[in-house]
């Protein structure tokens, strides 16, 4: 029974990563962009979170549309006037900008909030469990989390297949040449689709904020995380980043289970044995 908890906590760890990680992949198969800032912008959201509830004492719910809020306008801009300048053929430019505005994020982080560790609390939230027997409890939180995750993933599925937006962001994705031939604006639908990612980044970085501490330089961390759950899945497969993140959160609950200094070494595991199995990750699929 041990080994089934481990598994089941595993699973719900699998939302929190999915979330990290379909901002990544929604921004990878609409532009071809790999983001290498996406980590620290998790951690942003995490701080606005902190800085809006316990700071600011914004009731928590509102706090969260705040912040998905803030990113969402954030990554519209950011895209529309700094990113989109800097995409091309050549993949480089786009990784050195990202590579340092991930430097300037953690520094101005560290600047504002110092190196100190912090954690949004979540009240009964944090200790409320369901008990499935003498051995096995599925905490609230986690549940939620992962109830957040399939939520968002449904939520980014219907924009792509039934909404207007859906269909240029696909469009997009399968040749950005021809769009503006057909009367779109590729800076205009590369910004939305950075906007979506960045309202997913916001309710990623919320829930880390609730789930566990962080700091100004966790940044990294979640966007290895996210590489491997998207890698993993498949590249552009929105669903597959929920099949990659529960890979890989459940290597890790499962590494951990055998002995704690295993955890994270257990996922990466799993990612190396997937990469060499199926290159091409379990389910892929572009979003075109």
């Amino acid at each position: 029974m041990v080994w089934i908890n481990a598994l089941l906590q595993g699973v719900l760890l699998g939302g929190l990563y999915a979330l990290f990680a379909a901002g990544l992949s929604l921004m990878f198969g609409v532009m071809r962009f790999v983001n290498i800032a996406h980590g620290d912008f998790i951690v942003v959201a995490a701080y606005l979170m902190m800085t809006s509830v316990l700071i600011a004492g914004v009731n928590p719910f509102v706090g969260i549309g705040l912040v998905v809020v803030i990113m969402a306008a954030a990554g519209y801009l950011g895209q529309r006037f700094l990113l989109n300048r800097v995409l091309g053929k050549d993949i480089l430019p786009p990784i050195l900008v990202t590579f340092g505005l991930s430097i300037i994020l953690q520094n101005a982080l560290l600047e504002i909030f110092s190196a100190d560790s912090r954690r949004v609390q979540t009240g009964w939230l944090e200790t409320a469990s369901i008990s499935l027997n003498d051995v096995v409890a599925l905490g609230l939180l986690p549940i939620l989390m992962f109830v957040a995750a399939l939520a968002v993933l449904a939520l980014l599925q219907w924009i792509f297949y039934h909404t207007a937006l859906g269909r240029l962001l696909r469009a997009t994705s399968d040749d950005a040449e021809i769009v503006p031939l057909m009367g779109g604006n590729n800076a205009h639908i590369f910004a939305l689709a950075t906007m979506l990612a960045s309202g997913v980044v916001a309710v990623a970085g919320v829930l880390l904020a609730m789930k566990t501490n962080f700091d100004p330089t966790a940044g990294p961390a979640r966007l290895l995380f996210a590489f491997e759950a998207v890698i993993i899945g498949g590249l552009g497969n929105i669903w597959g980043t929920l099949a990659g993140g529960i890979v890989l959160g459940v290597a890790q609950t499962i590494g951990a289970q055998i002995d704690t200094g295993y955890q994270v070494l257990a996922g990466h595991l799993a990612f190396l044995a997937v990469l060499v199995l199926r290159p091409r990750g379990l389910f892929p699929k572009t979003i075109g």
